[in-house]
């Protein structure tokens, strides 16, 4: 066999090949012989490798492995009969079709081939595996068209995995028309763009996908790898078509998931699934495997259906995915209303201090007896139990103790921020049908509507208001941005609340030793947790006056100087705090930090755990509609490390699904809309029975009620929750949820505007495209929230309108009657026209860059109004001019924030944020700042 090899070599090539025999001291069928043939097999190659396997039984094993871009399969078996003397190498001489060893540029292309995208998403790969491939093997049945159903099977399952309408399948065969009795690289290539939109049938797929693999479609590897480039080299799955049952199809499997269909011993069918696992770990390879046959299975059985109408998951599984989303732990405490547990609490410790702010404090006997004073005058102003409270008040301690007030009351409590337009805080007074509005400055005033100031809600007669309702009364109405271009408002129960309480306290270890911050707005639902969070659970509660929050300089000092133990914060304010503590020598005394309001960057978290490494650092995923959070996960240094995106398991009491369009669940690792339910969810959007019916919908796996978000997010098999952005137009800029479209409508409210678009960007050159607001608005909307890519800070909105003669400035100002400063477009851009796809839809990408102002020309001696105006420019990448706004230039409050630290950093003077809201523009500025 040595010397016909040699021979045949020399023949075929030009050079010679070695046999190499091993001998294996072992018989023939044992488990050392299996092991020494499968050591053999997946040795690595570059050409050609022939080895004898010799066993002590005198039975022996020929073993060729060969690369593909040396011989294909059908050739590596006409070099086994050769050397077997089947068949005579003369026969294979170089008057046939004979091709030489390739050079390195077919293996090249080869590799180029292979899948090149990013991570595997809903799998776990090892980035240690290297090459090293697994293997899965389900069983299916025999049926026509069997790769074509087997690519379709594979495309239905890959694009429920990934959320794609028209994923890409790959395959690999010998070349149809193959030179016959030649020896060389003759496999082909091809991919399949499966079409899921429902457009065609799956038995129409099926037929499709058969006309190019029976047909002849197929390429060689030089044009197969333009084509996978073409598709970005994301060709994650594909089918091998060239194996027989006498190959190993492959060492390393030319696609991260390669299906390959076999016979087994006894003929009967099977499907392999050779998985790398660098990018698939087995569990999930093995997951893929059985969704592929059950997709399978449904296909060679119905020609007519739908690609939605298969379904992945049998009864079993749904039963295991369904259970996932709940917590182990039940949620123990009976129902009470928040009034009845501060009154506990005060009860338990009247001396303590529960309310800091304003250089004045507050005791929990006082706090409770001065809220009882304000609710017995509240009474006598005709509020009675059920009824709402607007409260438009600074955070300041008469906020919270007007807050418990209206709950003693038997009330409801509506916050609105003073920092909203007037027109707004008309409508929110309006809509909410309140007659009593508690404000500490001018309120627009309404018909049948009282609007009192804090300091005359007393009555030194009290005598107490009598106790009324029950844990699922309202406790307050918190209005979100809404599609329609007017916000609604949630309403949210007692039990809701103390439910959040009861979850988290233990595990977070809430309790009297604490002091909390009350960083946020109170029309901004984190604020229920800051203030309830600290009252309920007999800690103190500090006020953050607005200017403070919007200085990380002065919150760190307040931080430090009420030795601040629990604090609750966005993102993007975080982020400015850390920054402002690197450069400041006193420690903070923060034992846990809560994220919530938007998505979470763990990565930069690293510095905070080298400075403060017993401070416990939770990321919280919530909703309005669902009180606050939902999961929460304690972010690790790993979590760090890895960039993980989780946002935890379900809070005890809560539970969340993750399904499709049709309301089933989808596998586990696959997209689709994260559904609440369980303790938080809210009782109605107030006054809007269509909305709620179509968003707090029946819960069909555990009873009761469950809430669509409209968010997108993936269960991972350990039951956390990763969330993944938005479904529709709704971002979140800044903490605040923002329906794109409400700024859309209130554009179109102005009479002098004829359409209009509105789109987010992060702001940074090169950011990823814009996100979308309207019914224009072309495929699926990506929140440009997503803690992966986006810088917070320059996230900005800019709006489009018609018609071009339209003043950019007047439309803004005409929109800022309505909006409030965290949903005002940064730039407004006029044009003849908005771009439209050819569907008649709104085509983002053809989107101008907005409009900015053009630079006024700078007077000879301002040099400090110049150096002023270019760290302005350095912050906001845009030209300005000494008489430009900062905030009509796309300036916000974070943004502010780096001004502030820029300017620190060139040894300009200090700049109050108080002082930039006052004067905007440079030229005012400076003037403040004491330069001419």
């Amino acid at each position: 066999m040595a010397r016909i090899l040699d021979h045949a070599a020399r023949h075929w090539w030009g050079e010679p090949a070695r046999l190499w025999t091993e001998r294996v001291p072992a018989a023939a069928g044992s488990a050392q012989a299996a092991r020494a043939l499968d050591a053999e097999l997946f040795r690595p190659v570059r050409g050609l490798r022939v080895v004898l396997l010799d066993y002590a039984d005198g039975a022996a094993d020929l073993v060729l492995v060969a690369h593909r871009a040396w011989l294909d399969a059908t050739s590596l078996r006409m070099v086994a009969e050769v050397l077997t003397e089947r068949v005579p190498y003369e026969r294979f001489h170089a008057g046939r079709a004979q091709v030489a060893a390739p050079d390195d540029e077919l293996v090249k292309r080869w590799r180029e081939a292979d899948y090149s995208g990013a991570a595997v998403e809903w799998a776990s790969g090892d980035v240690a595996a290297g090459e090293r491939t697994g293997v899965v093997s389900v069983p299916v049945r025999d049926s026509a068209h069997l790769a074509a159903r087997v690519a379709v099977a594979a495309a239905l399952v890959l694009g429920r995995y990934e959320g794609r309408h028209c994923p890409v399948i790959g395959a690999v065969t010998g070349l149809p028309a193959r030179p016959e009795e030649a020896l060389g690289a003759f496999d082909a290539g091809t991919l399949l763009a499966v079409d899921l939109s429902g457009a065609a049938t799956t038995g129409e797929l099926v037929a499709g996908s058969a006309r190019v693999l029976e047909g002849g479609g197929w390429c060689d590897a030089r044009r197969y790898a333009r084509l996978c480039a073409e598709t970005g080299g994301r060709v994650l799955a594909g089918l091998l078509a060239t194996a027989t049952d006498e190959d190993v199809p492959c060492q390393t499997a030319p696609f991260p998931l390669t299906l390959v269909p076999r016979r087994d011993q006894d003929g009967s069918l099977l499907l392999d699934v050779r998985h790398r696992l660098g990018d698939v770990d087995g569990e999930s390879a093995r997951r893929f495997a059985v969704h592929v046959a059950r997709a399978y299975e449904r296909l060679a059985g119905d020609d007519d259906l739908a690609p939605a109408d298969v379904d992945l998951l049998d009864e079993p599984e749904r039963r295991h995915v369904t259970g996932l989303g709940r917590p182990d732990t039940p949620l123990g405490r009976r129902p009470e209303r928040i009034e009845e547990i501060f009154a506990a609490r005060a009860a338990e410790r009247p001396e303590a201090v529960a309310l800091t702010g304003e250089d004045r404090s507050l005791t929990y006997a006082e706090l409770d007896a001065l809220a009882g004073r304000r609710a017995a005058a509240l009474r006598g102003r005709g509020v009675r139990a059920g009824d709402r409270v607007g409260l438009c008040l600074d955070r300041t301690p008469e906020l919270v103790v007007t807050m418990l007030a209206v709950l003693k009351a038997g009330a409801v409590y509506v916050p609105m921020d003073p920092a909203y337009p007037a027109e707004r805080l008309a409508y929110t007074a309006g809509d909410a049908a309140l007659r009593v509005v508690v404000a500490d400055r001018d309120f627009p005033a309404g018909d049948g509507l009282s609007v009192v100031s804090p300091e005359r809600l007393a009555d030194p007669d009290d005598g107490g208001v009598p106790r009324s309702g029950g844990a699922d009364d309202a406790a307050y109405v918190i209005y979100t941005s809404g599609s329609t271009g007017r916000p609604k408002g949630v309403v949210v129960s007692h039990r809701n609340v103390v439910a959040l309480l009861t979850a988290t306290g233990d595990d977070l270890g809430l309790g009297p030793g604490d002091t909390w911050s009350n960083f946020h707005s109170s029309a901004f639902d984190f604020s229920v947790w800051e203030i309830w969070g600290a009252l309920l659970t007999g800690g103190r509660l500090v006020m953050v006056p607005y200017w403070v929050s919007r200085s990380p300089e002065e919150f760190h000092e307040l931080l430090t100087r009420e030795r601040v133990t629990v604090l609750s914060q966005t993102p993007s304010a975080f982020a400015q705090l850390m920054e402002a503590d690197r450069h400041r020598d006193e420690r903070l005394a923060v034992r846990l930090t809560v994220f919530g309001g938007e998505p979470l960057d763990v990565r930069p978290l690293l510095g905070w755990f080298d400075r403060y490494p017993g401070c416990r650092l939770v990321n919280m995923y919530g909703i309005t509609e669902t009180t606050v959070h939902v999961t929460a996960q304690t972010v690790t240094r790993g979590d760090a490390i890895a960039g993980s995106r989780s946002v935890g398991r379900p809070l005890p009491g809560w539970h969340v699904y993750v399904l499709d369009e049709r309301g089933r669940p989808v596998p586990v690792g696959a997209p689709g809309e994260i559904h609440v339910g369980g303790a938080g969810v809210a009782t109605e959007y107030l006054g809007r029975p269509e909305l709620t019916a179509e968003r707090f919908v029946p819960d069909p796996f555990a009873g009761g009620r469950m809430y669509r978000s409209g968010d997108r997010g993936r269960l991972r098999a350990d039951g956390r929750l990763e969330h993944l952005g938005r479904l529709d137009t709704q971002v979140k800029v800044r903490g605040f949820r923002i329906e794109l479209d409400e700024i859309r409508n209130v554009l179109l409210d102005d009479p002098a505007v004829t359409s209009a678009a509105v789109v987010l960007r992060d702001g940074r050159p090169a950011a990823p495209g814009p996100a979308v607001g309207g019914a224009q608005a072309d495929g699926e909307v990506q929140a440009v929230g997503d803690a992966q890519a986006v810088d917070h800070a320059l996230a900005r909105l800019d709006a489009y309108v018609t018609p071009a003669d339209l003043d950019p400035a007047e439309v803004r100002r005409r929109a800022a009657k309505v909006l409030p400063d965290h949903m005002m477009p940064a730039t407004v851009t006029a044009l003849p026209a908005l771009p439209l796809t050819a569907n008649g839809k709104l085509d983002a990408r053809a989107l101008p860059e907005p409009a900015s102002a053009p630079p006024a020309p700078a007077a000879p001696a301002e040099d400090f109004t110049r150096t002023l105006a270019a760290v302005w420019e350095s912050v906001l990448d845009v030209p300005v001019g000494d008489d430009d706004n900062f905030f009509e230039l796309g300036g916000n409050s974070l943004l502010a924030i780096r001004l502030a630290a820029a300017m620190r950093e060139r040894d300009l003077p200090a700049l109050p944020l108080r002082e930039l809201y006052l004067h905007p523009t440079v030229r005012d500025l400076a003037q403040v700042l004491g330069h001419e």
